[in-house]
């Protein structure tokens, strides 16, 4: 009997746990420039934060002192870098991320939000600007090593949408990859929605007519399905 009722309150302890478990995720934005991947993170952040759940924020190329050096670099709109030392630029950048936020916040059972990843690498230097897309990902598997995405969304916009929507919302002028080609965006688009093709855990949303708060509402809704968030 006494063994019963033992059972019988680990059996309830367990469903409890499982209902209040806020499971460590990892959390990725990806898209187009000017698809809102940033707001929908941090409207995501502040969603799950008032749910109780331990969230990180994050992104890329940044997240650290020496991640966001970096990101000055990339961006700046003064300097020219080849496509070789953009690609080396962000997996160095990457590899400090990793190791002093996202794995060590994944370690502690947090959920870690994103706007973007590895895949972004893929995209603008893989396909993009023609490094490879295996190539890249040879270079992604070294950084990253086990390190991978539970979900990733990819919000659509066409190149001339997503660029005007920066015009409007911004007040400073574009940075070295915004000011890229319409030719060049197009390539970050089909190259999105191409892995999109590849990826299980990839979910397009496309955003081109949708207000933010809808799109926030998708998201919302996808994760509560999969991840009964």
């Amino acid at each position: 009997m006494g063994n019963l009722i033992l059972l019988k309150t680990l059996f309830l302890k367990v469903r409890f746990m499982k209902k209040n478990n806020k499971k460590g995720l990892f959390i990725i934005f990806e898209g187009p420039e000017g698809a809102g991947k940033s707001t929908q993170a941090k409207l995501l952040y502040d969603y799950l934060r008032n749910k109780g759940y331990d969230v990180v924020l994050t992104r890329e190329p940044g997240g650290t002192k020496v991640a966001e050096m970096v990101r000055k670099i990339i961006l700046s709109p003064k300097i020219e870098i080849s496509p070789m030392a953009e690609l080396l630029l962000y997996e160095a950048a990457r590899a400090q991320h990793i190791e002093e936020v996202i794995k060590p916040s994944l370690q502690k059972n947090k959920i870690v939000i994103s706007d973007r990843f590895a895949d972004a690498s893929i995209v603008y230097q893989g396909y993009a600007r023609g490094l490879g897309i295996k190539f890249v990902e040879k270079l992604n598997k070294l950084v990253v090593k086990n390190i991978t995405p539970d979900i990733t969304f990819v919000l659509d916009i066409s190149p001339k949408k997503g660029l005007r929507r920066i015009k409007l919302n911004r007040k400073t002028s574009f940075d070295r990859l915004e000011q890229e080609s319409i030719e060049f965006h197009k390539k970050i688009r089909e190259g999105y929605l191409k892995l999109a093709k590849k990826r299980k855990n990839f979910y397009i949303i496309n955003v081109e007519n949708k207000p933010f708060y809808k799109v926030h509402s998708i998201i919302v809704d996808i994760l509560s399905k999969k991840f009964n968030l």
